[in-house]
């Protein structure tokens, strides 16, 4: 005759081996991530938050027109670049604004009526001059700009 195995009644279980497997799968999941390849140290810095609230956004940099000295619409910043002075990617790196070997650029379109004919040129970002919500380009002219050899992006 077999014998039929009874199952226990849940109050009669002890919870202390299921609250111990429990935390210990957690724990497991809980440890610190280890970084791969290089380390990288991260400076934390206290800004001036008040001050920086009122700068110029690159949301509202892209998009706006290039105006020239005489106020001439001359283009349209399309982007913003910053690459390493010797060609390597920032990607995943630590950007840090007074590092001399990053460069910033941007990619300004200029057309030639309503869009049409557009092309990008690249120009680097210091020649800018942001100021009261305008941004200028000292001494360009549209012509000048259409000179320059035409940007395109890479299918990166």
């Amino acid at each position: 005759m077999s014998k039929l195995h009874a199952i226990p009644h849940p109050a009669a279980i002890h919870p202390l081996p299921i609250l111990l497997l429990t935390l210990l799968g957690m724990m497991a999941f809980a440890m610190p991530a280890q970084a791969q390849g290089d380390t990288q140290t991260i400076q934390l810095v206290k800004v001036d938050v008040q001050k920086l609230s009122s700068g110029f956004r690159v949301s509202k940099i892209i998009g706006s027109n290039v105006l020239n000295d005489l106020g001439e619409t001359i283009g349209t910043v399309d982007d913003l670049l910053f690459m390493r002075s010797e060609g390597k990617s920032l990607v995943g790196r630590i950007v840090d604004p007074n590092d001399d070997n990053v460069s910033a650029y941007a990619v300004v379109s200029v057309g030639v009526f309503l869009g049409l004919g557009t092309r990008l040129i690249a120009i680097p970002y210091g020649n800018l001059r942001i100021e009261e919500n305008k941004i200028t380009l000292a001494g360009a002219t549209k012509e000048g700009l259409k000179a320059l050899p035409e940007f395109t992006y890479t299918t990166k």
